[in-house]
């Protein structure tokens, strides 16, 4: 049995809305400087896998990879708050003559 996986499909060149539109419900597309279209997204089964490929090399593009991506789950650690220690404060004649003298 397949699970599904998310996999990264990068293509040499920048892939057209139109090559790309029967695969834009199923991948973010993005384009990078270095001249190459990536596509993300989640591969259900082999057979949609397959679909994917030949939907590609049908247009003439040039793979440059295939793999999945190894998503790794957020490790949250638990916050410690420190209790804040409050001196309080007193009004006295020497605090009031350093208030104006500074």
């Amino acid at each position: 049995m397949f699970e599904p996986t998310t996999y990264e499909i990068v293509i040499r060149g920048r892939a057209t809305a139109r090559i790309l539109r029967p695969l834009l419900d199923d991948f973010a597309c993005d384009h990078d400087s270095d001249g190459v279209t990536r596509l993300i997204g989640e591969v259900h089964d082999s057979a949609q896998l397959h679909g994917v490929v030949a939907h590609l090399t049908s247009v003439n593009a040039q793979l440059i990879s295939i793999a999945p991506l190894t998503i790794t789950p957020l490790t949250v650690t638990p916050l410690t708050v420190t209790p804040l220690t409050v001196t309080p404060f007193t009004n006295t004649p020497d605090t009031q003559q350093e208030r104006t003298t500074t």
